[in-house]
């Protein structure tokens, strides 16, 4: 793995994402990543899986940040892209479709044609977690990938989305980091939770886990109007 410094100097997302996908910086998450990889779900054992650090997906000039997790088990760490190929990505693509914000509302795998439309999506730690539960030490330690990737979108950036409680802490303590006009005190987490912060805006969703979209607690349509309010902002900077 490349030291932080090294990581700080990258000079664009496409040598971030060379590196990325090589680094093994914790252990617990790389046997775990690898053991998935091998013992596989039924009903992918004829597919290879990816089992590396997932890396972002969408344009990279886009003005929209929208930030996860981490990678699912059987979804991005199969199919090597982002909420691809599980459950929650088959709640998040159709909301994107409905705001206008991707060309298709299915993401199967990474030849299905989908593109992102002014928008990219990332996740707070690029391996998958056991229990779908990243420890402090592993966020931290991801934490110089994603300040990094947040750092080289920031010249276009407009908003950013984070997708549950983990992501907006997560990008609140990186946004905090590079830019003054964040409060410093942290707003809670809720969904529809807003924050302008200079000509920028972070916004905040419940993620679409199976336990949100299974219980009602995140219903069809209200991510989309999270992603709406998003397009508006780009549009008129308020």
């Amino acid at each position: 793995m490349l030291s932080d410094i090294a990581i700080s100097k990258l000079a664009d997302i496409k040598a971030l994402d060379k590196e990325l996908i090589k680094c093994d910086g914790c252990l617990r998450l790389k046997l775990w990543r690898e053991e998935v990889a091998v013992t596989k779900r039924r009903a992918y054992q004829d597919e290879t899986y990816w089992g590396k650090p997932v890396p972002g997906f969408g344009p990279v000039d886009a003005q929209i940040i929208l930030v996860g997790l981490a990678p699912g088990a059987h979804g991005a760490n199969r199919t090597g892209r982002i909420f691809t190929g599980d459950a929650s990505g088959d709640w998040l693509f159709p909301e994107l479709f409905s705001a206008g914000l991707a060309n298709q509302p299915t993401s199967k795998g990474i030849d299905d044609g989908l593109q992102l439309i002014n928008t990219r999506v990332l996740c707070a730690v690029r391996c998958v977690p056991p229990d779908n539960k990243a420890e402090t030490s592993e966020r931290d330690t991801c934490s110089v990938w994603f300040n990094r990737e947040i750092e080289l979108l920031m010249p276009t950036a407009k908003v950013f989305v984070a997708l549950g409680a983990f992501a907006w802490d997560s990008l609140w303590r990186t946004l905090r980091a590079q830019s003054d006009q964040l409060p410093s005190k942290k707003v809670a987490f809720a969904h529809g939770a807003e924050v302008i912060f200079g000509d920028r805006l972070l916004l905040a969703s419940f993620h679409p886990s199976q336990q949100n979209t299974a219980t009602g607690k995140l219903k069809v349509g209200a991510m989309a109007e999270i992603f709406l309010r998003a397009g508006r902002f780009t549009r008129s900077d308020k």
